[in-house]
């Protein structure tokens, strides 16, 4: 398989090099290019092929960070955005063009668990679905008659984990269920959010959109 290439566009050094480093050392990740400037960010994503932008929402200069992944998405759409963020709030999620152009992922900067939090918001944005922080799915829970309160509890977990990036296999492991099980969950979301007949990554996507926007801060 085709290692990921990436693009880290991180201002503070030491950070942008333990992320550099990090992923180096990660099983089919490969970072091309770094830069702690959103200007020099848009040029290298437009001339190179990167397959995953890395980027932080606080940027010096005229440009942030936002407004660089959006000048990228722009002429690149394909390309997966891994936004880092000290901002704990769905409004700064929502703000972004999830739905028209496919491919994001939304972590804290300053309370990233571990790489594997980052690789799934990487492989997840390069496939086109959403990934949201852990800390955001967890302060979520669902507003008074919407769809997702009609959900039960454990199906709203495998919604959570789903909205998190994680693979089926990997729900059915957080979760001690059989792979079977989690399908069958999932269906059953799908069906009660009136995604059942929509492509699987489309739907991943139109469900984690739904769990941002049919809940409320917990």
């Amino acid at each position: 398989m085709d290692e990921t290439k990436i693009l880290i566009v991180e201002d503070e050094p030491l950070f942008r090099e333990l992320l550099s480093h990090a992923l180096s050392e990660a099983s089919g990740m490969e970072v091309i290019a770094q830069t702690g400037d959103a200007s020099t960010a848009v040029r290298l994503a437009t001339e190179m092929e990167i397959d995953v932008v890395i980027m932080d929402i606080e940027l010096g200069g005229d440009m942030n960070g936002i407004d660089a992944a959006l000048q990228i998405k722009g002429s690149r759409p394909g390309t997966g955005i891994v936004i880092l963020s000290v901002h704990n709030d769905r409004r700064y999620v929502t703000t972004l063009p999830l739905e028209s152009t496919p491919g994001w992922a939304y972590l804290l900067k300053d309370r990233l668990p571990d790489l594997a939090t980052l690789i799934r918001a990487i492989e997840g944005s390069k496939a086109g679905m959403v990934v949201l922080a852990p800390e955001i799915v967890a302060s979520l829970y669902p507003r008074k008659g919407s769809l997702m309160e009609a959900l039960t509890p454990r199906q709203r977990d495998v919604l959570g984990l789903l909205a998190q990036g994680y693979s089926n296999a990997a729900i059915a492991h957080r979760l001690t269920l059989s792979e079977k099980s989690v399908e069958t969950y999932i269906n059953a979301i799908y069906q009660a959010l009136h995604l059942s007949s929509e492509p699987e990554i489309h739907a991943r996507v139109k469900a984690t959109l739904l769990f941002l926007e049919d809940s409320q801060v917990n």
